[in-house]
């Protein structure tokens, strides 16, 4: 393999954000960590990460919240390829450029599907070979979300919401995505939470299963109604103007509306992809929200994309 061939090589992952259909919070427990019962589902707004030739292991990020995003220790992108590297016993570097779709900081997991596509990018960058079982336990120690994200389509997550258990479903689901440009910080979500609930139930995941057979008929009305999120009015405290937002997407008839994981990013249910165009539009319109974005689900998770130079 020439030096030529070397500098040429390239591989690129895509991963996706998620919506939570449900989020049930309970009591921290001594590690810091609350207790959660969710339901998730990927989504098709996506993170793409491009794993090239480098002397040291480094991140540039591209998009239009590019500025928001630290390239530095705080990547988790970056802390990504270190664990794998460390795991492996790999000492090559890597430069991981991230092309941005998912709202930074906008309860999304936007970090989350870039750490989960830095370790599918650099797996096979490297050659290193390891097994999804592997990857998934490496990503459960980068945060809560990171396994899902290298999964997709829609899983129950419990413990910290990374333990998973795939769900089974039908049909595809249209999203509206009314985005802020002021994102909340998930602990700062979690604190308000507390001090509104400072003795929540354990969640029981009894809770979920109206909503799952929903999901396995396939069934977007009884989804819509059953869409839940206990981080809701916490992240409503910390952004009053949410109220608006969750109005307006009501009365342009969404199946249901509600704040996305920790927020601020509000998840309209469409009838149809035409319908979730005509949600995005009320949003704009009402002026609600600073952009929107529209998308469907459930769709897989991190995935090396064709055309890549893989070892």
């Amino acid at each position: 393999m020439t030096d030529l061939r070397l500098a040429r090589r390239e591989v690129r992952v895509r991963a996706p954000g998620k919506v939570n259909l449900s989020l049930r919070v309970g009591p921290r427990d001594d590690d810091g960590y609350h207790r959660l019962s969710t339901v998730f589902q990927a989504v098709s707004v996506f993170e793409e990460i491009a794993a090239r030739p480098a002397d040291d292991l480094r991140v540039s990020v591209l998009g239009p919240e590019a500025h928001r995003v630290p390239t530095g220790d705080d990547n988790l992108a970056l802390r990504a390829a270190r664990l794998l590297a460390a795991h492996t016993g790999v000492d090559d570097g890597v430069h991981l450029r991230i092309t941005k779709t998912v709202p930074v900081a906008g309860g999304m997991a936007g970090g989350s599907a870039d750490a989960a596509a830095a370790l599918v990018a650099c797996d096979a960058f490297w050659g290193t070979g390891l097994p999804r079982e592997e990857l998934a336990e490496l990503a459960a120690t980068l945060g809560a979300d990171v396994p899902f994200l290298l999964m997709g389509q829609i899983a129950v997550g419990t413990g910290r919401g990374d333990v998973l258990t795939p769900a089974l479903g039908r049909g595809d689901y249209h999203w509206a995505f009314g985005v802020r440009a002021q994102g909340l910080s998930t602990p700062a979500v979690f604190d308000a939470f507390d001090a509104l609930y400072p003795d929540p139930q354990v969640p029981d995941l009894d809770s979920e299963v109206a909503l799952m057979q929903a999901l396995r008929a396939g069934d977007p009305v009884a989804v819509g109604a059953l869409l839940h999120n206990d981080l809701q009015q916490a992240a409503v405290e910390l952004c009053p103007e949410l109220v608006e937002t969750l109005a307006v997407a009501e009365d342009a008839g969404a199946l249901g509306v509600v704040v996305s994981g920790s927020g601020p990013t509000v998840a309209a249910l469409g009838r149809s992809r035409q319908h979730a165009l005509a949600l995005a539009a009320a949003m704009t319109a009402a002026g609600v929200v600073d952009s929107v974005l529209t998308a469907s689900g459930p769709v897989t998770g991190a995935r090396v994309l064709p055309g890549s130079d893989a070892l």
